[in-house]
């Protein structure tokens, strides 16, 4: 039977039983049980407990983390046979998310993701290294019951500071007393952090920075964007705080345009071309930032034509019922950013919306070549980075495309 080291006075173990379809998913190996699927459970659960699943029979069909705020009511830990869930059970589990990017990074390296999530065992939690800062961030209450055992065991010795999904932020300063952005373990920060990404120094800012500081999912398509810089104009669409940017700088590029709506991500690019100053690439790129909302820049009629355009916005379907909306958005920065290519130029566009799938995406960009009436070749796709692994539909997000006119 599954047991745990979180205690919940006396009561019983939590017992829940599911629709027939949710014992078929489970069993499949998917890592989510909704609210409307759970058909009995013996007591009310509470948020961070241990829920085991019975099928139909009677038998163990899975354990998982309890969340009675969330439509996924349970997040599954372990499926099959029974499994006891100990100091022993966290500890193997996080050794083989460790583990598995052992040989990914080499001494140039010092951010990646070492826990992504479901795809990694930990449903609602993932774990980022900024060189001897780990963030750790959850997007469902159930850990934080857990924290104070699973700190130590995460942190591996250093930083640890801690991120909360902003739907969860008030109920875990009210329940748990936890907070976005505080430190759970290690010396307190002076600012940002500083860390090496194939060789190229980057700021995080982990308490108050989107995600947890950087956007680590994006290393391969940088390493892309810099073997395509050299002697080019670049233009960088939702540039944050310049990762493509300076890659493209390293690259080789003439100049780099980073536009952003948020001034101070556009301050942490220009802080980011400071630290590499020393590179002689770097310091040759003309690199100019400007505050504007995107959609509107692209509106502005402008002579201004670039060689190499990234174009990589936030999600824009954080839901189902947005996937409309968010088409229709991708459709009108695809074409936006089209326009204001040269020839022979390329663009890089990229979605991180998990409602858009990669087929409707890459079809989208596509299509909207097509319509510019110009030759566009397509050079390659990419998605998911190693560390960042995504082993149910739900979890693929992350798509890119490059087209060469």
């Amino acid at each position: 039977m599954a047991g745990s080291s979180h205690k919940s006075g006396t009561k019983p173990s939590l017992r829940l039983r599911v629709t027939a379809a949710a014992e078929t998913i489970v069993r499949g190996g998917h890592p989510w049980v909704f609210a409307q699927s759970v058909r009995a459970q013996n007591r009310d659960g509470e948020t961070g407990e241990l829920a085991v699943i019975f099928d139909r029979k009677d038998r163990f069909l899975a354990v998982g983390l309890f969340d009675a705020d969330s439509p996924i009511r349970v997040r599954i830990l372990h499926a099959g046979k029974p499994q006891v869930i100990d100091a022993a059970f966290w500890e193997r589990r996080a050794q083989n998310a460790f583990g598995r990017r052992d040989g990914f990074f080499d001494s140039q390296t010092a951010g990646y993701r070492c826990i992504n999530g479901e795809s990694d065992g930990w449903p609602g939690l993932v774990l980022d290294r900024y060189a001897d800062t780990h963030v750790l961030k959850l997007y469902t209450a159930a850990w934080l019951p857990r924290l104070d055992v699973l700190a130590p065991l995460l942190a591996r010795g250093n930083r640890l500071v801690l991120r909360l999904s902003r739907n969860m932020q008030e109920a875990a300063a009210n329940r748990f007393h936890a907070h976005d952005g505080e430190l759970l373990l290690g010396e307190p920060l002076a600012g940002p952090v500083e860390f090496l990404e194939n060789g190229l120094r980057f700021e995080a800012d982990v308490v108050r920075g989107q995600k947890t500081g950087f956007f680590l999912d994006q290393r391969e398509n940088r390493r892309d964007v810099k073997a395509l810089a050299d002697g080019r104009e670049v233009l960088n669409l939702f540039s944050y705080t310049g990762g493509f940017s300076l890659y493209a700088g390293d690259g080789g590029a003439e100049s780099v345009c980073s536009i952003d709506i948020s001034e101070l991500a556009l301050a942490g690019a220009r802080r980011n071309f400071a630290l590499n100053a020393d590179r002689p690439a770097i310091a040759r790129c003309r690199h100019e930032t400007i505050q504007a909302d995107v959609f509107d820049w692209l509106r502005q009629e402008s002579p201004r034509r670039f060689d190499l355009i990234v174009l990589d916005p936030p999600s824009m379907a954080k839901k189902e019922s947005e996937r409309a909306e968010a088409i229709a958005a991708y459709t009108k920065l695809i074409a936006g950013a089209l326009a204001r290519l040269n020839k022979n130029g390329v663009l890089v566009a990229s979605s991180c919306s998990a409602h858009v799938s990669a087929t409707e995406f890459f079809n989208l960009t596509l299509e909207a070549a097509r319509k510019t009436g110009r030759s566009f070749v397509e050079w390659k796709r990419t998605g998911h980075a190693a560390d960042h692994p995504a082993t149910f539909a739900e979890a693929e997000y992350l798509k890119c495309i490059y087209l060469r006119s």
